[in-house]
């Protein structure tokens, strides 16, 4: 064989392990840091085809007629991520359980995923079944299900005699997340709300009440909580654990240098580059605090800046309530890419 015939086979041999194999990603990528790009083969799936979608999220359904929001791909600054390939996802994962357990953000990522998934395999036999506070979808091709569990403070919220407590030291649905491969938690728009909003009276910590406490305060207190439960019960060998980081709102145009603007309505486009002009998250440091003192390795999806940049992701005035909706996403939309790093993390390990 001459030395040009076999460097042609080596070349043929590299491209289809590249086709055929995902992009390998660096460790020492930082995935979190990057920017919206243009990619005209994406959304990932038609939205009017998964029958998974809260009605509130489903924007196109809803009338909304601009479709460049669902033309743009995260990327990484310093590195290309693979493409999100469903067929692999489920053959990778056969066998395995997905849970996401958190607030309303947390639903979003799972119905994301559940679309992701359902359109490599549309003619799947699978199930679906959805209570109050739980969604579950089974896949028994694969024999893989993946579960949304309401819990939006992972500690208990109870109505006793002096009112709705919240203990920070208990937490609620535990039980619920024992023997799962994967489990991806959420907490924190739910420890922000004032007012009317608010759905506590008081704040426990052992047998103490406490009216008033900063939330940020009770925030900490209540994710070491939950945090130790991880540390004491989760063998790292057997089941993976991440944590949702803190999606952003847009409901003031001056966070994103327009202050003419009032929301995120008529919004159509990211916010250009790698930086966001508004404040950071307060909660971002305390979920940073809180993780780095684990004796167990739980993965932060970072997504603050990522859907700080995403003004226009939002269902705005095409959810299916009367209020403008600046805090969740679209589906499909910015939650594909928070799926899109979940699952690049997962190739990783």
């Amino acid at each position: 064989m001459s030395a040009i015939s076999y460097i042609n086979k080596i070349l043929v041999f590299l491209l289809l392990s590249r086709i055929s194999h995902p992009v390998e990603v660096s460790n020492s990528c930082n995935l979190f840091q990057g920017s919206w790009v243009f990619d005209d083969s994406y959304p990932l799936y038609d939205s009017l085809q998964c029958p998974f979608i809260d009605p509130s999220l489903n924007c196109i359904k809803n009338g909304r007629t601009d479709n460049l929001y669902l033309k743009y791909r995260w990327q990484p600054n310093d590195c290309d991520m693979p493409r999100f390939n469903g067929d692999d996802f489920l053959q990778k994962f056969r066998g395995k359980s997905f849970m996401f357990v958190g607030d309303s953000l947390s639903s979003n990522q799972w119905q994301s995923l559940a679309c992701m998934l359902h359109a490599a395999v549309p003619n799947s036999n699978y199930t679906f079944d959805r209570t109050r506070n739980r969604s579950v979808l089974s896949i028994p091709e694969f024999d893989f299900t993946v579960t949304f569990l309401k819990d939006g403070f992972l500690v208990n919220l109870v109505v006793e005699e002096a009112g709705r407590v919240l203990k920070l030291d208990s937490l609620s649905s535990s039980k619920q997340w024992k023997g799962i491969d994967v489990l991806i938690f959420n907490s924190y728009h739910w420890w922000i709300h004032t007012g009317h909003r608010q759905t506590w009276d008081y704040f426990q910590v052992g047998d103490k009440l406490y009216k008033d406490m900063d939330h940020m305060e009770a925030y900490k207190i209540a994710l070491t909580t939950w945090a130790n439960w991880v540390d004491s019960n989760i063998d790292p060998a057997v089941t993976k654990v991440f944590f949702q980081g803190i999606s952003a709102i847009h409901f003031r145009g001056k966070d994103w240098d327009e202050p003419t603007v009032q929301d995120c309505s008529g919004q159509t486009k990211p916010i250009e580059g790698s930086t966001y002009p508004g404040e950071r998250y307060p909660g971002e440091a305390v979920v940073k605090s809180v993780l780095s003192n684990m004796t167990k390795p739980v993965t932060l999806l970072d997504i603050a800046l990522l859907t700080q940049l995403r003004k226009d992701g939002h269902p705005a005035g095409f959810a299916s309530g009367t209020n403008t909706d600046c805090s969740h996403w679209c589906v499909a939309g910015v939650p594909d890419s928070w799926n899109e790093l979940l699952y690049t993390i997962l190739l990783q390990k």
